[in-house]
């Protein structure tokens, strides 16, 4: 069998892992309920989440001698007979949780809140983590093989709706939300988990389930165990968190992430670029990605296709117009052409969080290293993506997917105006120039993604989710606290003026639908986004932790409207 350390991706293969028979088979029963339930309402990821009740070929064989009509087609009642018989009932593989620090109104809760019909909405959304607070059930932990949801030894906080296991780059904006709750041992459970996913695959996992071995998503764990220690001291966290980072980190600057990249000047600079371990289609939306594959010609375009497909998963930005050769064709995604800004500044990001945290515990030679380190991004993020024209940092697009090694040439940059351009504003050490933070400023007041209820993912209205007019609470979050974080006082009245437009969306979304969004349309105060291979999803884990984090921040005064 071929194996990981075989394969480079600097050829047209590229590293893959293996499909275990359970996912090979849910992947099935997904094709068949497709053919036979119908495309309305369909939602694949459904049926790669069911648990077994008996073995493997139990199932498998009941589910062969299922009968089919003179189409090949299993009938409706047969399947749903079947369905019901052999696998539990969805979502059965997590329980409730009450989380033991949750009280319902904090000490010390939202000081700056004086507004008394904001502060009792931002008590509901507190709520809210109990709602979705859940832990792993026994009978996953007795018969994992069951099961396509991973064992996590802690409790956890899911998104919502049909997320229901742990998603990575969620955490962070759940645990900033958590940490306004003064949750901190939930916060604690959650990167206890995402420890022992680095612990036992080498890298933190998409989401907590079995199909996720393929990828990663935005490297944010070193974050998350900053804030924590940075709000409650917990060097135990730190010490156990340190040897993760530092698995993570070599991830992310293996062959298959890292590209060389010769600057005009001619030095050269290393930097990342989302690659998924994967050229098969992703099992949770196994059916939609092969209907797109349908269009390409042969087996090798295809495999290159999901390899695509996953790595933009991997981004955590699935899907947009980013990503593409050309906009309105899906089938030219070209993630592992793009080095990203902002995958570039979350590496940053954990290359000084190990350089603090190696300090505190004592790790001085240590801190030194990735000190250096992240002054070497810090150069190869301002030579390769910074554009002076623009006053913004743009992605770069490699001459081809299977580049390792090439010279920067200016026609290379993507121009076309996204959130995650902005990203670097994030970290102290760029955010700190105030000549710097007022050129960004300006182009980003300019740029025509700063709208009346939020910051636009995206100007390309594709039907794409993280493209216009949709809005994320990590993007808003990102530049928002970037902007604060300067000593600008214009540049900290920005970022009020932002976290209120999206404080405002979200209440007034709330005030009508009872429910907090996965996204919201920017153009329209109060209204949900959509766009995407699924349905709106409601809940919902980050959007709930940036709005606590927001008035945490910012509060909100007796005196001032919430209303749009």
């Amino acid at each position: 069998m071929t194996t990981l350390e075989s394969l480079s991706p600097c050829n047209n293969i590229g590293p893959v892992i293996p499909t275990t028979p359970l996912i090979t088979f849910l992947e099935r029963v997904q094709e068949t309920a497709l053919d036979t339930f119908g495309k309305k309402g369909f939602d694949p990821k459904l049926y790669v989440d069911l648990s077994l009740k008996f073995n493997l070929s139990t199932t498998e064989k009941a589910f062969d001698g299922l009968p089919r009509n003179e189409n090949g087609n299993v009938l409706v009642k047969d399947l749903e007979e079947f369905i019901a018989t052999y696998f539990e009932d969805e979502g059965d593989d997590l329980v409730y949780y009450d989380p033991p620090d949750f009280v319902p109104e904090p000490d010390g809760f939202l000081p700056e809140v004086e507004n008394l019909e904001v502060r009792e909405w931002a008590l509901k959304v507190h709520s809210l983590w109990k709602n979705l607070s859940r832990k792993i059930s026994g009978e996953v932990l007795k018969q994992p093989e069951l099961h396509t949801l991973l064992p996590l030894p802690e409790p956890m906080i899911v998104p919502g709706s049909r997320f229901r296991e742990v998603y990575y780059w969620d955490s962070y904006w759940v645990i900033r939300g958590l940490l306004a709750s003064k949750m901190y041992e939930t916060a604690k459970s959650i990167v206890t988990n995402l420890i022992s996913l680095v612990n036992k695959y080498g890298f933190a996992l998409n989401g907590g389930r079995a199909y996720y071995t393929n990828r990663s998503e935005p490297p944010l764990l070193s974050a998350m165990v900053y804030e924590i220690y940075n709000r409650t001291g917990d060097m135990e966290l730190a010490k156990a968190a340190l040897p993760a980072l530092l698995k993570e980190h070599e991830f992310w600057n293996s062959e298959m992430h890292k590209v060389t990249i010769q600057d005009a000047q001619g030095s050269n600079h290393i930097l990342s670029r989302y690659y998924a371990k994967w050229n098969k289609p992703r099992p949770e939306s196994s059916t939609i990605d092969k209907q797109f594959a349908s269009k390409l010609l042969n087996v090798s375009e295809k495999q290159q296709f999901y390899r695509e497909v996953a790595s933009t998963a991997e981004s955590g930005w699935d899907f947009s117009t980013r990503w593409m050769r050309n906009p309105s064709e899906f089938t030219t995604l070209a993630t592992t052409s793009v080095l990203p800004v902002d995958l570039n500044v979350f590496i940053l990001k954990m290359e000084l969080d190990i350089a603090f945290l190696a300090k505190e515990t004592g790790e001085e030679s240590l801190a030194e290293n990735f000190l250096e380190a992240s002054q070497a991004r810090k150069r190869a993020i301002n030579s390769i993506f910074w554009n002076e024209k623009m006053g913004q940092w743009l992605d770069y697009w490699l001459t081809g997917s299977t580049t390792c090694q090439e010279t920067w040439k200016a026609s290379n940059q993507n121009q076309n105006a996204f959130a995650s351009n902005f990203s670097p504003l994030w970290i102290n050490l760029f955010n700190s120039d105030t000549t710097l933070v007022k050129t960004i400023m300006r182009s980003l007041q300019s740029s025509g993604l700063l709208c009346a209820a939020g910051i636009a993912t995206s100007l390309k209205n594709s039907g794409q989710q993280w493209d216009f007019p949709n809005g994320w609470a990590p993007l808003q979050h990102m530049i928002v606290e970037g902007l604060v974080r300067s000593e600008s006082q214009e540049a900290r009245s920005l970022a009020e003026e932002i976290a209120k437009r999206w404080i405002r969306t979200n209440y007034i979304g709330y005030k009508k639908t009872g429910v907090m969004h996965e996204k919201y349309n920017v153009e329209k105060c109060g209204e949900f986004g959509g766009g995407g291979e699924y349905v709106p999803q409601t809940g919902f884990g980050w959007s709930n932790g940036v709005v606590l984090a927001f008035l945490e921040e910012f509060g909100w005064p007796q005196d001032q409207r919430i209303d749009c």
